[in-house]
C-alpha cells in the first residue's frame, strides 16, 4: 500500500525533482526545473504549487498541482501540472490514487471543485486514462502559453 506524502522537507524537493526528471525524459520534455526552481515554486508564504510523493519503500509516483479559479465555474478549482508513476506501478491504480489524493488536498487547501490538466497527443494512453476516470477534453478551448520573455516583457509594462 502506498503512502501519499506532501512535498515538505529538502529530501521529499530532491525526491520531486527525480520523479520530474523523469517525467520530462519519458515525454521527450526539456526539463528546466532543477531544485532551486523547485525550492522556490513550492516554498515560501504562498507557494504557487505543490508537491505529492506516493512511496513504497521507495518513490514510485509524484504529483504536481496548484490553485485555480473559474468564474464560468463559480469555484475554485486544482491545475495538476505533472503526474507521474513509475513504469512498475502503472496498470495498478496508483495514478487515480494521487488523483484522489489530490482532489482531497485541494479540497482542504482552497475548497477546490474541479480539476485540470493537460494531455500530450503524443500519448494517446494518458488520454484514455484520463478519460476513464471522467475527464472531458474541452474541443472548444485552445490551451495559450505566454513565453518568459514575453511574460518579462509584459511584467515591465506601466510599471
Amino acid at each position: 500500500m502506498a503512502e501519499f506524502r506532501m512535498v515538505e522537507t529538502e529530501d521529499d524537493l530532491a525526491m520531486l525533482d527525480t520523479a520530474l526528471r523523469q517525467l520530462s525524459a519519458d515525454l521527450g520534455d526539456v526539463h528546466s526545473a532543477g531544485l532551486d526552481a523547485l525550492r522556490a515554486g513550492l516554498t515560501g508564504e504562498i507557494p504557487a504549487a505543490f508537491g505529492l510523493l506516493a512511496l513504497e519503500d521507495d518513490l514510485i509516483g509524484a504529483a504536481l498541482f496548484g490553485p485555480m479559479f473559474s468564474t464560468v465555474r463559480g469555484a475554485a478549482g486544482v491545475y495538476v501540472s505533472d503526474l507521474w508513476v513509475t513504469e512498475a506501478a502503472r496498470g495498478k491504480g496508483l495514478g487515480r490514487a494521487l488523483l484522489s489524493q489530490v482532489a482531497r488536498r485541494a479540497g482542504t487547501l482552497w475548497r477546490a471543485e474541479w480539476m485540470m490538466l493537460a494531455v500530450y497527443a503524443h500519448t494517446p494512453a494518458s488520454r484514455q486514462f484520463y478519460e476513464r476516470l471522467g475527464f472531458e477534453a474541452q474541443d472548444q478551448v485552445t490551451q495559450m502559453r505566454l513565453p518568459q520573455a514575453a511574460m518579462r516583457r509584459l511584467m515591465g509594462e506601466h510599471g
